[in-house]
């Protein structure tokens, strides 16, 4: 009785891990991105990567097959963001870097490959200027920007991911985009992208 309990609790963990490799890790390299432009710090972001997929496992059984996993998982990204944000403004100084260690041996020889032809090309494509001009930008913005425009989200996801009617998600893009495009103009110059006045 006991041996065919733990063959059928075997089974189910094994049809689970099956599941959640296939369905959802694939997705991993696309958060990591978006965490990475989110938090703007490689460990925060592999952090808040394992925290999602660890989050994701727990709760494999709360997923509804057949929708759309990028946009769940993204959600699940979101709102751990949003959970460590108000915990570190209570508590600014805590940290453990148990978990950071942790992931990042787990995670490292799983998601980077640095013979990824992908990932030398783009890697560093944003420079500096780029990215500080991003991360300036309101949160609402920045993310409907990088989700859109780096990621290649469809205003479909996005509205899922964010949570708002499409409509919405249009209006902060236009904006985003609108705001991207004045703070990088002396950039743009300079860089003989665009003529001066």
């Amino acid at each position: 009785m006991i041996a065919a309990s733990h063959t059928a609790v075997s089974r189910s963990t094994k049809k689970k891990h099956t599941e959640f490799e296939v369905e959802a890790l694939p997705h991993m390299d696309v958060l990591y991105n978006f965490a990475l432009r989110t938090t703007g710090n490689e460990d925060d972001a592999r952090d808040l990567l394992q925290e999602t997929f660890l989050k994701a496992y727990r709760f494999w059984d709360k997923y509804e097959k057949g929708t759309n996993i990028r946009a769940w998982l993204f959600r699940i990204m979101k709102n751990s963001y949003i959970n460590r944000y108000r915990k570190e403004t209570k508590e600014p100084d805590k940290v453990d870097y148990e978990d950071i260690e942790n992931f990042y041996n787990v995670i490292r020889a799983e998601s980077t490959d640095p013979n990824d032809l992908q990932e030398q090309l783009y890697g560093n494509l944003l420079g500096d200027e780029v990215t500080k001009a991003l991360q300036s930008l309101p949160d609402d913005f920045r993310t409907v920007v990088i989700l859109c425009d780096i990621e290649g989200l469809t205003y479909e996801e996005i509205a899922e991911f964010v949570e708002c009617p499409i409509g919405t998600v249009r209006s902060r893009l236009h904006r985003g985009r609108k705001l991207l495009q004045e703070k990088l103009y002396e950039y743009a110059k300079q860089q003989g992208m665009i003529k001066g006045d």
